[in-house]
């Protein structure tokens, strides 16, 4: 289907700034503040008051759940939607390339993570370099512009991505026996050294700007060094200002890498996938390294066949902050059901469960100030759900974002005809216009 038509569906869908709601009549799971039937009233995009009864303002809507339930908007740590490219493969380092230069506000899949109550997530680089692009945090507001989806005051990140896909070399294309594209690595050790290579060089580069500006301070009249776009990304880590999000699977891989984290001083904020965590729980935890994982994903590459589902409740024991991602736009739509799985697979409670989410996913993203949990104060990022999320039975009914209903489902079910009217208008336009284009195609230059 053509953008345009794209742009004109997700129009449909933006709606003005939100009068003060209630929603009331609702079992209110908060996550971190337990459980109880009645109101959450919703101020200025924000939560003003979750309490068994709440005063309803002036002019305010209200809206009755009918004993449904309502959770804060599920956090994906990793994502690849709303990006029309993923991968710069052609270097080991693209560090000087980011995510957020790619945003396309018009991705469909951004509406269906809505519709499956997702409400913020983590958009990252792909996973062919050691060290990837920088990633950035969006919060699924369809209908905007790309420059709307971004969630403000977020810490930026960067990806970072061991074993098998940064080690690919290139394509077995030519003769016999020959292959092309080469790229340096092409083994785990050598993924190793990039990764450490490419810091002691940011190190360096980190030292010779603050030469350049003590040297300032001191009244010197002095040339500053060269900018490198893609060393500054990895300064800022080593700064503690921008998070590091690695791809990863086996427990070797883990263990080396946290080893060379510790060696230049920085923290892995959080290793994605990590499907051997469950080897190595106590040094990622004791490193301070979150793991946002897979329910119960295994076997569909060589890295995979040690995977098991019990992983994320055996980290969860063992101290280690936990979330479980999609990285797929597919899976995104069921994160809650994911979520349910690690209650028969390890035996955690719903809280627990529920946590893997929503705030435990806010705490690796540093945003648990401001979502993650129902609590006064926050974003008001709220999903309606008919059931208990954790049933596999649950459908989303209606989903808040800074207190402005962006997903009702009713209102998707009576609308679906007049947009197929409207998307059959637009490709006949399309169709008409296309014999003028060729026509002015021929046109002599």
């Amino acid at each position: 289907m053509t953008r345009l038509l794209w742009a004109a569906l997700a129009a449909s869908f933006t709606l003005p700034a939100a009068p003060p709601v209630v929603i009331q009549n609702a079992r209110v799971l908060t996550v971190t503040r337990g459980s109880f039937t009645g109101a959450v009233l919703v101020k200025d995009g924000k939560i003003a008051e979750a309490a068994e009864k709440v005063m309803i303002p002036p002019g305010a809507r209200v809206i009755d759940a009918g004993g449904q339930y309502l959770m804060p908007g599920i956090i994906d740590c990793h994502s690849h939607i709303a990006a029309d490219s993923i991968n710069e493969g052609a270097v080991s380092v693209s560090s000087m390339t980011g995510i957020e230069d790619v945003l396309n506000p018009d991705d469909i899949s951004i509406y269906r993570a809505l519709a499956g109550g997702v409400t913020t997530a983590n958009i990252l680089h792909g996973s062919a370099n050691s060290i990837g692009g920088k990633c950035i945090v969006i919060k699924t507001r369809w209908g905007s512009a790309a420059e709307g989806l971004k969630f403000k005051g977020a810490m930026p990140g960067i990806k970072f991505a061991l074993g098998e896909n940064p080690k690919r070399r290139g394509m077995d294309d030519g003769p016999a026996g020959s292959r092309r594209n080469l790229r340096y690595p092409g083994t785990r050790m050598g993924v190793e050294d990039v990764i450490r290579e490419a810091f002691t060089e940011a190190k360096a580069y980190q030292a010779r700007w603050k030469e350049y500006e003590a040297g300032k301070a001191r009244g010197e009249t002095l040339i500053p060094p060269r900018r490198d776009l893609k060393l500054e990304p990895l300064v800022e880590v080593l700064e503690g200002k921008r998070f590091v999000h690695a791809h990863c699977y086996r427990a070797d891989e883990i263990l080396m890498l946290l080893r060379v984290a510790d060696e230049f001083g920085f923290k892995i904020r959080t290793l994605q996938h990590v499907l051997e965590g469950y080897k190595v729980a106590r040094e990622i935890a004791a490193h301070g390294a979150g793991a946002s994982t897979f329910s119960d994903w295994w076997s569909y590459k060589v890295e995979a066949y040690d995977a098991i589902p019990y992983n994320a409740a055996i980290m969860v024991r063992k101290g280690v902050l936990v979330s479980l991602n999609s990285d797929s736009a597919e899976l995104m739509r069921r994160l809650n059901t994911e979520a349910a799985k690690t209650m028969k697979y390890g035996g955690l409670t719903e809280t627990e469960a529920l946590s893997l989410i929503t705030i435990n996913p806010a705490k690796q993203l540093k945003i648990d100030d401001r979502v993650g949990s129902i609590e006064v104060g926050k974003d008001a990022d709220l999903v309606l759900f008919d059931k208990h999320p954790l049933s596999s039975f649950a459908k989303v009914q209606k989903v808040f974002i800074d207190g402005a209903l962006y997903f009702d489902r009713d209102r998707d079910l009576s609308e679906r005809q007049l947009l197929q009217l409207k998307k059959k208008k637009l490709l006949e336009q399309e169709k008409q216009s296309a014999p003028q284009q060729k026509k002015q195609d021929r046109r002599p230059q």
